[in-house]
């Protein structure tokens, strides 16, 4: 008998996407570059901050599609002739991608000082009780024969 994994345990009914999610996050293959941080600002407050030295706002892109938040980074082409003795800053270019939980939006995002701040705002669920109302089968087939 085999074990049943998170995905589908069968008291997670409807979360089958959930293995199909872990599978695309590990895909993005980030390689570490650029480096970035993950902060609670508060308890509904998100903040991603990631190190983009030498971008400018014209060279990256920020989208939202599917629940996955992507950043993009396009090195513009060094046109002057300068000759490097040491060379340690990257500018290569970059896509770091986050799936984000329902409920996540984007608050907004900001570059200062080489730094790219990304803000996600988590939506206060609301708290739905619904009471389901039991038929019985032989009152239920009477009710729409009357009908």
């Amino acid at each position: 008998m085999t074990k049943p994994t998170f995905g589908t345990h069968p008291f997670l009914l409807g979360f089958d996407e959930l293995e199909r999610l872990v599978e695309r996050t590990a895909r993005t293959g980030n390689e570490g570059y650029p480096p970035y941080n993950i902060e609670q600002t508060s308890d509904t407050q998100v903040r991603i901050t990631l190190a983009v030295a030498g971008f400018c706002e014209d060279d990256l892109s920020i989208t939202l599609e599917d629940r996955q938040l992507v950043i993009r980074g396009r090195s513009q082409p060094e046109n002057d002739e300068r000759v490097f003795l040491h060379r340690g800053i990257a500018s290569r270019q970059f896509q770091r991608a986050f799936v984000l939980a329902d409920g996540m939006d984007v608050a907004g995002a900001s570059l200062e000082h080489g730094l790219l701040h990304i803000d996600l705002q988590r939506s206060a669920p609301e708290n739905v009780v619904q009471t389901i109302r039991i038929e019985s089968g032989p009152a239920k087939a009477r009710a729409s024969a009357n009908d």
